[in-house]
This record gives C-alpha cells, structure tokens and sequence, in this order.
C-alpha cells in the first residue's frame, strides 16, 4: 500500500527536477521581493519571454524602495510588451504598501523604546 502522504514516485520526480531544472534569477536567492516580482511577471507569461523584462526591472528597481518611490508612468513603461498592465500598477500599490507598513511599524515600535 502506499502512503499518501508520500508517494513512490515523489523521489523520482525531485530526482528529475535536480536534473532538469531551469536556472532562474529568482530562484533559490531568498529575497521576498524578487520572488514576488517573478510571481506576478510569469502570470499568462513564458518564463523565456518574461525573463529580459525581469533582468531589466531589477536594474531599474532593484529593491522594494526604489519601485515604491517610482511614478505609475515609469513602472507601466518598464513593463511594456508583457501585458496586462494592471499586473504592474497593482505590484507597485503592493509593494508601496509594504514599505509604508514597515516605516510606520517601525517608528511605532522606535517611540516605545525611546526614553
């Protein structure tokens, strides 16, 4: 019988992946932000096809800070020919989001250890 909680062919597929993986700017780097951008570029997008775009977006955005603080106009420019443009206002809404979050987080938490 077998464990459904792990399959016979469980191994085998990891094995085949080790192999056959693709090499990937956002993969196995550990940085939520680039991870995220790669999640919302690849949606009805090849990974061949989104993969200039995303080197070009880390060189003009290279950290959540510097996409927070980009205009509409250039994050949609820098975003042109993969598409539903939504994708990228709603990325930038994201991730400025994220950043005023942590700013006020963090004063918040600055002023209950000030004397």
């Amino acid at each position: 019988m077998t464990d459904k909680k792990n399959p016979k062919w469980v191994p085998q597929l990891l094995a085949w992946y080790d192999v056959h993986k693709r090499e990937l700017p956002w993969r196995d780097c550990g940085d939520p932000y680039k991870i995220w951008v790669s999640e919302v570029m690849s949606q009805q997008t090849r990974i061949e096809a989104m993969k200039p775009y995303y080197d070009n977006w880390m060189r003009l955005f290279p950290t959540l800070e510097d996409l927070a603080n980009a205009s509409e106009d250039e994050v949609v420019h820098a975003w042109q020919g993969l598409g539903y443009y939504s994708r990228a206002r709603n990325l930038r809404l994201g991730v400025k989001d994220v950043v005023e979050t942590t700013v006020v987080s963090c004063l918040v938490t600055a002023r209950r250890w000030s004397p």
